[in-house]
């Protein structure tokens, strides 16, 4: 079964995803045995058609939570295939760490989760002019609102030469975050030098070097006052933890101004945004990526998302660990082409998958 039926496969998913079918109808309509649609959907995805299905399902219906604030819950509960408002709270809850009344209320961000596809699309992870409007509209609101410099805090070195070579926040000042936290092992107080060296021996580098690609532009925190620090990180794994790694940082220096999360999704560059109070990040941060544990309590549902995600990772259930399994006979370059197109949700990189492939080469060689 090639990639295109298996595309096919998810069109007629997401056709009839509302009409509670059953697999045997999805193998009848694909011509083709329950069981192998089953199969071959799982290796060629990575996830089962049982959980990709639950979680488009559950995308939608947050959708609706907010799009249609008068529909009763029970309501959005049975269109998506629950048998009660209690049901879908509990799988509600478990996916994004919020109840579906709390999330209609407070309107707080959660992972986009859109229809999965097989091949890259033209114009994916691309700035077209009305995201640039967009951008220019926020610029104006913090402009017209705060006195004093603003700095912007962007995810990586890509997009901050996109922000500031086409300065798509004026003149505001701009720094990379350049670092991947899901990765290797971290310590506690942020940017000692005991956590400057535990990073640096992780990546395989020199402090030295590690001081100038992550931490010397953030020093300007230290140098400079800001009455308003912009935080540009998608809603991905590996942006979550990057996320709550710099906001542990920021109750650590006691940062006082105000602070906004832009969730940025970088396939299309649509945006959220969300006004954070610090004081729960420290903890938080100690929790997760110190003692890997978690409490089910963070305050945002995509920060709650991307920490479950992050503590997955390691376990050999994982989707990706086992996608790599299944997809053994596959060189280590069409695994990575794969990987980066199908697990969107983890946004790790070329480093970080390779170094899940050889770990699994090297496992079973």
């Amino acid at each position: 079964m090639n990639t295109e039926i298996i595309q096919l496969m998810i069109d007629w998913i997401e056709e009839h995803l509302v009409e509670n079918f059953s697999i045997q109808d999805l193998g009848k309509a694909m011509g083709y045995s329950p069981y192998y649609c089953s199969f071959k959907f799982h290796q060629q995805t990575g996830i089962t058609l049982k959980k990709y299905i639950q979680r488009r399902l559950l995308f939608l219906a947050s959708q609706e939570l907010i799009q249609q604030p008068n529909l009763p819950i029970i309501t959005i509960a049975i269109n998506y295939g629950y048998s009660s408002q209690e049901a879908f709270s509990r799988s509600f809850k478990s996916m994004y760490g919020i109840t579906p009344y709390n999330y209609r209320q407070s309107k707080k961000l959660i992972q986009n989760y859109h229809t999965l596809k097989l091949k890259k699309e033209i114009g994916d992870y691309m700035i077209d002019g009305s995201k640039k409007i967009e951008l220019a509209a926020k610029q104006e609101n913090r402009q017209a609102t705060y006195d004093t410099a603003i700095l912007n805090i962007l995810n990586g070195e890509f997009m901050y030469h996109d922000f500031k070579s086409n300065q798509l926040m004026g003149n505001s000042d701009y720094v990379p975050f350049n670092e991947a936290m899901c990765s290797n092992e971290s310590t506690y107080p942020i940017f000692s030098s005991k956590f400057i060296k535990t990073r640096a021996t992780g990546h395989k580098s020199t402090p030295e070097n590690y001081i100038k690609k992550v931490w010397a532009p953030l020093k300007i925190l230290q140098d400079k006052e800001y009455e308003c620090l912009v935080l540009w990180f998608g809603d991905d794994m590996f942006c979550q933890i990057n996320l709550l790694t710099i906001l542990a940082y920021l109750e650590q220096i006691q940062y006082k101004g105000d602070i906004y999360y832009h969730a940025i999704h970088e396939k299309n560059y649509s945006i959220n945004e969300y006004k954070l109070t610090l004081g729960v990040y420290t903890a938080l941060y100690k929790d997760v990526i110190l003692n890997k544990r978690y409490q089910n309590n963070a305050p945002l549902p995509v920060l709650h998302q991307g920490i479950k995600h992050y503590l997955d990772l390691s376990n050999p259930a994982n989707p990706i660990r086992q996608f790599i399994q299944m997809n053994d006979a596959l060189t280590d370059n069409e695994l990575l082409i794969k990987l980066m197109l199908l697990f969107p949700d983890y946004g790790l990189g070329d480093s970080q998958y390779n170094q899940l492939i050889n770990d699994h080469r090297r496992l079973h060689s």
